[in-house]
């Protein structure tokens, strides 16, 4: 029989039973040892040196960065360690931007709560933090520099975990800093704005764009109507704020709090998750059925949208085209209640309760607005709405469950499941094995609780399925580069941002517990459990609008949309061939652009340029030449591409780049 390992943490045995590191083996006796790098889902990285204890024989050592041995004697609190850590949180306020009380981070922040406990009173140390601007230019995400604890969570989640890496370290010593490349604004980058460094950033550092005061400023104007639609992972998170476990179920509390608060209607975007269903499920069989742009990928996430807009524009034609539940609801809504109540577009304000950062951003796009008018016109993620709670004085505990407005309150359980991984697939399925003659009410359990990569065959009605369930944007990196290389093959892929679907949201409440997400995930089952329908095609309201608003050209206009190559990073062209600015800025003869974007990159820009330098060079006409290169030319599937004096030349080869040159130098 083989011996479990012990370790001794302050005079208490402590068996180890896989544990990584003496921090994990601290925590399993109930021992709190102070962070602000730590997290189980990221690297460890050891900056903040928090977690110091004494190991017998070793000396002191970083518990999340040793791992456990048998017969280990550790002390986690000494008259050394205790200064210590006074002494590392005294030197971070020192150089932290202290203005606590006006902080949107403050009560949830973690450097006040380790001041707090380890009874920090003053700080010894001169101030020495220089104000710096912060950066706005995102639509979904504040950056505060002053607020910067350099703790890295935000570098190695945005890195590791989404793998897109827009953050990272720059400079060294006291100039060090966290930023963007090129000292760029959030919104000038690759950012997605899936808001996972806002969730995992201890301090007010990276913060949601707080829409509360626009919000206010349409429920005191008497002129609009206000209209509410709230996403379903909402109702198993918010109750977190108040005192409830998660997956509490509280979305009845969140509706009479809304109407207290002076809204108008509420609504839930479950009918409009139900509406997607019917839309997508439809256009997944047809593609199916002709095996045209397989694999089918859903759309339902911005933050999804806008990592394969950058990095794999050559397969959008596989997205669905439906807009996800927050738009279509808000296009589906502005046109019934414009045409119901005779208002304007303009007297209407849609304001949407999400658990995510990134519909921020996807309200903005163009392709979401008539006229110049937004189909949603502002977005608030599940805390801004707690702080509104507050803001208002509702005691949130006491009060009475409210109803939704129909007809746009009504759902199925295949709407409420979509806040969770997996959800979207599952309600998909439920509604295509329906319409094939499987029967209405099947769950496809397989396909709950997965986590980075879920593959599953299903078998429908003799039709053989195969399903990817993915969430994370760095495993939905490493399944895409799989199915574009021909080594992996699927039906339908569903893609989530966040790690667990959108119960783990960038907007959503801060969960320290391992088992959160799992929980949250739970209570949206559970809820579907509870409701009438579990199938998309049973909700009587959808088929009524259906029958009576919904043509197809109609349906298509206002529920489906086009997606489009992005830039990486907005600014100028970088110019390769000039030695001064002076001469990057002079006027030249012969100007040639070329793409180096991924898909152009792929197929040959590289060495298009390398030859194309060396023609130049040949010819004797660089000083009469400017070269640069553009991140993207909006051309993928047609690379590489060239500019010569602005003509485009699609699948450019060196032969034709020399005519195209020899012309215009003509």
């Amino acid at each position: 029989m083989v011996k479990t390992p012990i370790v001794k943490v302050d005079n208490i045995d402590v068996p180890v039973e896989g544990e990584r590191n003496l921090l994990e083996v601290i925590r399993k006796a109930h021992i709190e040892l102070p962070t602000f790098c730590y997290h189980s889902e990221i690297s460890v990285y050891g900056a903040c040196r928090m977690c110091m204890v004494e190991v017998e024989g070793m000396g002191t050592v970083p518990a999340c960065s040793t791992p456990p041995a048998d017969g280990m004697v550790v002390k986690t609190e000494t008259k050394k360690i205790r200064n210590m850590r006074k002494m590392i949180v005294e030197l971070m306020l020192a150089s932290h931007d202290q203005n606590c009380l006006t902080c949107p981070k403050s009560v949830d922040c973690r450097l006040q709560k380790i001041a707090k406990q380890l009874g920090v009173e003053k700080v010894r140390f001169k101030q020495v933090n220089k104000p710096v601007a912060k950066d706005f230019s995102s639509e979904a995400i504040i950056r505060d520099p002053n607020k910067c604890v350099l703790c890295g969570d935000c570098v190695r989640v945005c890195n590791e975990i989404q793998s897109v890496g827009v953050l990272d370290f720059a400079n060294r010593g006291a100039a060090a800093k966290v930023t963007p490349c090129f000292n760029k604004g959030m919104g000038e980058v690759e950012c997605v704005n899936c808001g996972q460094c806002v969730k995992i950033c201890p301090v007010g550092a990276l913060m949601p764009k707080y829409q509360i005061d626009d919000v206010w400023n349409a429920i005191h104007d008497e002129s609009k109507l206000v209209v509410v639609q709230i996403a379903p992972a909402v109702r198993v998170a918010i109750g977190e704020y108040f005192g409830y476990g998660p997956g509490s179920v509280t979305i009845g509390q969140v509706v009479t709090a809304l109407r207290m608060m002076g809204v108008d209607k509420v609504y839930d975007s479950s009918f409009s998750a139900d509406l997607t269903v019917i839309e997508e499920g439809n256009e997944f069989l047809d593609r199916y059925t002709k095996k045209q742009n397989l694999p089918q990928f859903t759309s339902c996430c911005p933050a999804w949208i806008k990592f394969a807009e950058q990095y794999y524009p050559d397969m959008l034609s596989n997205l669905s085209s439906c807009r996800s539940p927050q738009q279509m609801f808000g296009s589906l809504a502005k046109d019934k209640l414009t045409r119901e109540l005779g208002l304007k577009r303009e007297d209407i304000v849609l304001v949407s309760i999400m658990p995510c950062t990134a519909k921020k951003f996807e309200a903005k796009r163009e392709e979401f607005q008539v006229d110049g008018n937004p189909d949603v016109d502002y977005v608030l993620t599940t805390q801004e709405l707690a702080l509104m709670i507050r803001e208002r004085g509702i005691d949130f505990n006491h009060l009475d469950p409210g109803s939704f407005d129909m007809p746009l309150g009504f759902k199925t359980g295949a709407g409420v499941i979509f806040g969770t991984t997996g959800g979207v697939s599952e309600a998909v399925l439920r509604y295509a094995a329906d319409t094939i003659g499987r029967g209405m009410n099947n769950e496809f359990r397989q396909l709950r609780y997965g986590e980075g990569i879920n593959v599953v065959e299903v078998e429908v009605n003799d039709i053989k399925l195969r399903l990817a369930v993915v969430s994370g944007l760095g495993n939905a990196r490493k399944l895409m580069d799989k199915i574009r290389s021909g080594e992996e093959y699927f039906d339908l892929v569903e893609v989530m941002a966040c790690c667990g679907g959108c119960v783990n949201g960038g907007g959503q409440p801060v969960a320290d517990e391992p088992d959160t997400v799992k929980r949250r995930a739970k209570g949206l089952y559970d809820n579907d459990k509870m409701l009438q329908f579990h199938n998309s095609i049973e909700n009587p309201y959808l088929r009524q609008i259906y029958d009576e608003d919904l043509t197809p050209e109609k349906a298509h206009h206002l529920l489906h949309t086009t997606y489009r190559n992005r830039k990486r990073i907005s600014g100028e062209n970088i110019v390769l061939n000039a030695a001064t600015a002076e001469e990057a800025a002079e006027e030249k003869k012969l100007n040639l652009t070329i793409c180096f974007g991924t898909s152009c990159f792929l197929r040959g820009s590289q060495q298009l340029y390398t030859q194309l330098m060396d023609y130049v060079r040949e010819q004797g006409i660089e000083d009469i030449t400017r070269f640069t290169a553009s991140f993207c030319t909006e051309h993928c599937k047609k690379g590489p591409v060239l500019t010569v004096n602005g003509k485009v030349i699609e699948q450019c080869t060196f032969d034709r780049a020399k005519e195209e040159i020899k012309a215009a130098l003509a």
